[in-house]
């Protein structure tokens, strides 16, 4: 299972609190812009990773996980499905903890291999809606 809630409650709250959210830029417009806000309301660090490396929320930007200088706990994934399974294997290769791919992104492939490197996995959740539902 790729969405069970003992691994989402475990990646919330136990896994720790530097998140790289991939395809996060500066459009308001944005899911990732918005799911970003309410993952700093619940106390995480978020940190973009854009091509364009852009500051959001006050947090510089990279343009890859392999740019960002310091440890992440958890990769946030905002791209279409046929890129996700590279930013899973790039999380991994960065010693992430876990990999979250939001609504919409699924790659069983992916998650397998994650999952086998030992990182926790969740497909096709969001935490700015599993977070109000932790109790």
């Amino acid at each position: 299972m790729y969405d069970d809630e003992a691994t989402i409650r475990r990646i919330l709250t136990e896994l720790g609190d530097t998140w790289a959210v991939v395809g996060l830029s500066g459009n308001r417009s944005r899911v990732a812009y918005r799911v970003a806000q309410v993952l700093q309301r619940y106390g995480k660090r978020i940190v973009p990773v854009h091509p364009r490396a852009e500051t959001v929320h006050g947090e510089r930007g990279y343009a890859s996980l392999a740019d960002i200088p310091f440890d992440v706990d958890v990769v946030d994934v905002f791209v279409n499905s046929e890129l996700a399974g590279a930013v899973a294997d790039a999380a991994a290769a960065k010693g992430a903890r876990a990999v979250w791919f939001q609504l919409g992104v699924v790659d069983e492939a992916a998650c397998a291999r994650t999952r086998a490197a030992g990182l926790d996995m969740v497909m096709d959740r969001c935490p700015a809606i599993e977070f109000p539902l932790l109790g």
